[in-house]
């Protein structure tokens, strides 16, 4: 796990809503991604536009985990379900510069 000082997703959609975050750690498998609050239901599994250099990959995600502070559920932990070759190394590159 790579822990970031955060890297902004710009949206990712989920049952039709539109949603902000940060991601704080990621690893080839997965990242945690800190919001505002999300509205429950929403699908466990969707899509995130994650920012590569000048492009944006559309990634196709598994929440695993919820947190939650106070009455706010404000992040959650995701599974990347079939990584692509691109994001793997994105990630490959990030672990070799550290």
């Amino acid at each position: 796990i790579i822990f970031l000082s955060t890297i902004s997703l710009t949206l990712f959609y989920c049952d039709n809503n539109e949603y902000t975050g940060n991601v704080t750690d990621l690893s080839q498998h997965g990242m945690f991604i800190s919001t505002d609050g999300m509205c429950f239901p929403f699908s466990s599994e969707f899509k995130i536009a994650f920012p590569i250099k000048t492009e944006v990959l559309n990634i196709l995600v598994l929440v695993r985990r919820i947190t939650k502070t106070k009455d706010c559920y404000d992040g959650i932990g995701v599974e990347i379900l079939n990584p692509t070759k691109h994001y793997l190394e994105y990630m490959k590159d990030l672990c070799n510069n550290l």
